[in-house]
C-alpha cells in the first residue's frame, strides 16, 4: 500500500466520530503522561539541588564551628584564672590543666591571672602543681589587670612570666584568721611567719632583690608594683 493510500485510510478513520474521540482521548493521555514524567524529572532535579545546597550549608556551618573551637582558649591550652583563689577555683584549674597534660603530654600551657588573690593553702597547692607541669610542658603565666596577693605568688610559677602593660602586681604579707586560746593563736602566728618566709623566698629566687629587701618593702603594707617596676626588679620576664 502506498503512502497516499495510508493517508486516505487515516482521514477516513478520523472521520468516524467514535474513532476520532478515542484517538484524541488516547493522544491526551499520552501527552499528560509525558508531561507528568517531565515534571517528575524536574522535581527530582530540584530536590537533588536542594539536598546539595543543604549539605553545602551544613558543611559550611560545621567548618565555622570547627574554626571557632580551634580559635578558643581550650584548643590553645590557655586557662583564664579570673576568680579568687579558693579551694574550688584551684581544683577546677588543676582538673583542666591535668586533662590537657594527659591529652597532649608535651603541649605549651598558659595560665592567665586576673585575680585578687585569696586563700594561701589552696594557692600553694596550685603553685606546686604548676611547678610540676614544667617537667613536661612549657608553662607561661600571665598577669592581666592585676595579680594580687596569692595570685602574684602563682605568677612566679611560670617558666616564662608575662605582664600586660597596664597590669599590677600586689605583694604583701600573708594573712590568717587566728582564733582560740592564746597558745593556739601563737601557734598559728608562728606557722604564718614560716609561710611568709617561704613566700619571700619564692619572690627572691628569680628577682633582683634579696629576701631581706622584699621583707622590708612589704612589711605591714600593700606593695603595688606596675608592670615596668616588675620587669625592672625581675618579678616578670616580659611586658607586652
Amino acid at each position: 500500500m502506498s503512502d497516499d493510500d495510508d493517508d486516505g485510510l487515516i482521514h477516513r478513520l478520523l472521520g468516524d466520530k467514535e474513532i476520532r474521540a478515542a484517538f484524541l482521548k488516547k493522544l491526551a493521555a499520552e501527552t499528560t503522561k509525558v508531561e507528568v514524567e517531565a515534571l517528575g524529572g524536574l522535581a527530582l532535579v530540584r530536590q537533588a539541588e536542594a539536598t546539595a545546597r543543604v549539605a553545602e550549608l551544613s558543611a559550611t556551618t560545621l567548618q565555622r564551628e570547627h574554626d571557632y573551637d580551634n580559635a578558643g582558649d581550650a584548643y590553645h591550652h590557655v586557662y583564664q584564672f579570673v576568680s579568687e583563689v579558693t579551694g574550688s577555683s584551684v581544683n577546677s584549674c588543676i582538673d583542666r590543666l591535668s586533662r590537657w597534660s594527659r591529652m597532649d603530654p608535651t603541649c605549651d600551657i598558659t595560665v592567665v591571672f586576673n585575680s585578687p588573690g585569696g586563700a594561701v593553702i589552696p594557692g600553694m597547692a596550685l603553685f606546686d602543681f604548676l611547678l610540676s607541669l614544667r617537667t613536661d610542658h612549657r608553662l607561661t603565666t600571665v598577669a592581666l589587670g592585676h595579680a594580687a596577693s596569692m595570685a602574684g605568688i602563682l605568677l612566679q610559677a611560670g617558666a616564662h612570666r608575662v605582664m600586660g602593660r597596664e597590669a599590677w602586681l600586689l605583694i604583701h604579707e600573708i594573712s590568717f584568721m587566728a582564733v582560740g586560746k592564746i597558745g593556739d593563736v601563737e601557734d598559728t602566728t608562728d606557722w604564718a611567719k614560716r609561710i611568709c618566709e617561704r613566700v619571700v623566698q619564692i619572690f627572691a629566687d628569680r628577682s633582683k632583690l634579696s629576701a631581706k629587701q622584699i621583707e622590708t618593702r612589704w612589711k605591714r603594707k600593700d606593695w603595688w608594683l606596675s608592670s615596668d617596676e616588675c620587669l625592672k626588679l625581675g618579678f616578670v620576664d616580659e611586658v607586652r
